[in-house]
């Protein structure tokens, strides 16, 4: 798997793009071509005046934070993969696909994380009149986060806030309605919370059907919002060992996703990226 020789290179800002026609600003995001993904090579600033600028003209569409699992599944050929190449905009979310890009010899300017951007776009959200969706999470988790948040940003319009039951995914009627209740409420900005393989799939119904908002998978966010779970120290964020932290605190759960599946990945991945490099 060889590395595209037209990635591009990350800008210094985007100000220049905003001259540019919504299909030009897509079509000339900086990206690396990291074995096949496409990812879009800024920083989190840069993520989000993207965003806004798209949704100052009508665009929307989804953010994919991809990490490791993301990279694994992708990688594994599962429909999952469709989903993810179908992406709006896919940046990196853990330092494992930012350490494979610098391997790969076109190196990501930074980790892009679900749960760093539900403050900084949603900051961005309130004081550009945006209405934000909170959708998921564990029970309560969702409507603490939109309060905590609006109290943080008081121009913040919530347009609303839902956590839909457990299984909801197995019932049609119930998956429709709560699609409706997403579009009736006008909100462009969509927190997904949903946990895989939901999230995705909620994602892509609402991406069809609602095309003038963006949505972000934000995973387990939530719970580091309202304070349920706690977040790693940044510095162990800094190191890429954010999931041994969750992995302490959630042994049952994350044992088989972290130590079963993601470290013998983690291996394969740097090794096939550092053969990648031209």
């Amino acid at each position: 798997m060889q590395l595209a020789s037209n990635s591009r290179r990350p800008p210094t800002s985007t100000s220049h793009m905003l001259g540019w026609s919504t299909d030009q600003l897509l079509d000339e995001l900086p990206q690396v071509d990291l074995m096949g993904i496409q990812l879009a090579a800024f920083n989190e600033k840069e993520c989000v005046q993207t965003v806004l600028m798209l949704l100052g003209r009508g665009r929307g569409g989804n953010l994919l934070t991809m990490n490791l699992d993301h990279a694994r599944r992708y990688f594994s050929g599962g429909p999952c993969r469709v989903d993810y190449d179908n992406a709006t905009i896919r940046v990196a979310d853990g330092m494992p696909v930012v350490w494979a890009s610098r391997l790969s010899g076109s190196p990501l300017p930074e980790r892009i994380t679900g749960s760093n951007l539900i403050f900084s776009l949603t900051e961005a959200a309130a004081k550009n009149g945006h209405p934000v969706y909170f959708l998921g999470g564990n029970p309560g988790t969702a409507q603490k986060s939109a309060d905590l948040l609006k109290a943080a940003n008081p121009k913040l319009v919530v347009a609303g806030v839902d956590c839909p039951a457990f299984g909801f995914d197995h019932d049609e009627n119930e998956i429709c309605q709560m699609i409706d209740r997403v579009i009736k409420s006008e909100a462009k900005i969509i927190y997904v919370a949903l946990g895989y393989p939901r999230e995705e799939m909620v994602i892509k119904r609402l991406k069809e059907k609602y095309p003038a908002a963006w949505i972000i998978g934000v995973g387990i966010s939530f719970s580091f919002v309202s304070g349920q779970v706690k977040r790693a120290p940044k510095w162990m964020q800094a190191i890429g060992f954010e999931w041994f932290f969750r992995l302490i605190q959630e042994p049952k759960r994350l044992y088989p996703r972290y130590l079963l599946k993601g470290i013998p990945f983690f291996f394969q991945f740097m090794w096939k990226a550092a053969f990648s490099a031209k």
